[in-house]
């Protein structure tokens, strides 16, 4: 009788591996060739998140959830109408006034090539020896004139005067066609492209309500998925998931807006044009992880261009704005989100980078919570739970 060879233990571990390895492959494959939909469903879910805290507010006035989440939703989508319009009003001012800017910007790099110039002469002339410099140029005598025969004189043609009462030849007129500007070349070339991310945009409003207004439901039909101690560790892990993605988003937003409104006033005090465009970004900016500094300081800097022409407002706006990143990124940031989100250096570092070449961008914006999200379900499932430790701080 035939004995049937069970596999072991250590003949098991190389295939689970295996298999493990292909999920992930296909898994980073699903998620690199569908980022525009996931994309989408992220934006909607962190939106949610966002105005969750609003539909509580206006359920405790005892008005039920589906209400409250169109009132709220509602609302947000006025409140970006309106943003947008006066970002409109500021662009369309900022579109006219960028002679201005061109100018001083053609008079700054003229001012860095004479600069480098400078610097090259005067490098040259330390180094190379004076001698050397000046090359000896030798002229050669010129050719002695070729007498011209009478034969030639004769054949050569004499100058023919027009009549003085000749018309000059009429000009054809020349029409010149006007150029589209370059954010117009960019949707008419790839107009597909704009009406794809805008058919995919239009679905955002619609997620997040549902979301809002389902939140209950899907929370009672995604622990009916599990059975027993793993009910409570979906439920945990429900918690932790909604506690920090609402921990980094709220407390996000509300640190943008403080640096929005501090950069504002001292971009109006220091008579910066368009400072209600400029320090939204550059308030937002701010938050980016490792490059936020920088990029928060040029957009005040590329502002103040055609109003300073010396280096020391500059150099004020740099240390003002440097000073409100530092501010708010040592200070506010560990109380409004650093006590939810427990993730090392390393490991953001790792996020940043995958979600980067994943997503571009965006994913620069969605990859601490999305790795915050990972580590909370980590966290509450016993078997995985050194490697949500590994993630930790």
């Amino acid at each position: 009788m035939a004995v049937l060879h069970s596999p072991s233990i250590t003949e098991r571990k190389p295939a689970q591996a295996a298999l493990n390895l292909i999920a992930a492959g296909v898994v980073i494959a699903l998620l690199y060739f569908g980022r525009d939909f996931f994309v989408t469903l992220v934006t909607g879910v962190t939106i949610g998140f966002l105005l969750e805290p609003f539909v509580e507010a206006f359920m405790r006035l005892r008005l039920p959830r589906s209400f409250a989440s169109f009132l709220v939703c509602s609302i947000g989508l006025l409140l970006v109408y309106l943003a947008g319009l006066g970002v409109y009003i500021q662009a369309a001012n900022l579109v006219e006034d960028l002679p201005r800017y061109s100018s001083r910007m053609n008079e700054l790099i003229d001012e860095v090539v004479l600069s480098l110039e400078s610097v090259e002469k005067t490098v040259t002339d330390f180094v190379v020896p004076k001698r050397l410099r000046e090359p000896q140029t030798i002229t050669p005598p010129a050719p002695p004139p070729q007498p011209v025969s009478r034969t030639a004189r004769r054949r050569q043609p004499e100058a023919v005067m027009p009549p003085a009462n000749s018309l000059p030849p009429p000009v054809q007129e020349v029409r010149i066609r006007s150029e589209a500007g370059p954010i117009v070349r960019y949707f008419t070339d790839n107009i597909d492209y704009v009406l794809h991310v805008l058919l995919l945009a239009s679905f955002v409003p619609f997620l997040v309500y549902f979301m809002l207004s389902w939140r209950d439901h899907l929370r009672r039909a995604y622990l009916q998925m599990f059975t027993g101690p793993g009910r409570h560790a979906a439920g945990r892990s429900w918690q932790g998931i909604g506690d920090m993605a609402r921990a980094y988003v709220v407390g996000n937003f509300v640190l943008g807006l403080l640096l929005t409104v501090a950069s504002g006033i001292f971009f109006y005090l220091m008579n910066i044009p368009y400072f209600l465009l400029v320090a939204p970004i550059s308030g937002f900016l701010s938050l980016v992880p490792y490059i936020g500094l920088p990029l928060a300081i040029l957009p005040p800097v590329v502002a103040a261009l055609p109003v300073f022409k010396a280096l020391p407002p500059f150099l004020i706006i740099a240390s003002v704005v440097g000073f409100f990143h530092l501010l708010a990124l040592n200070l506010l940031y560990p109380k409004l989100v650093g006590s939810r989100v427990h993730l090392n250096p390393l490991a953001v570092t790792i996020a940043l980078m995958f979600w980067g070449v994943l997503w571009g961008p965006l994913g620069l914006v969605f990859a601490i919570p999305i790795t915050a999200g990972v580590k909370a379900v980590l966290d509450n499932m016993p078997e995985f739970q050194a490697y949500g430790k590994f993630l930790g701080d």
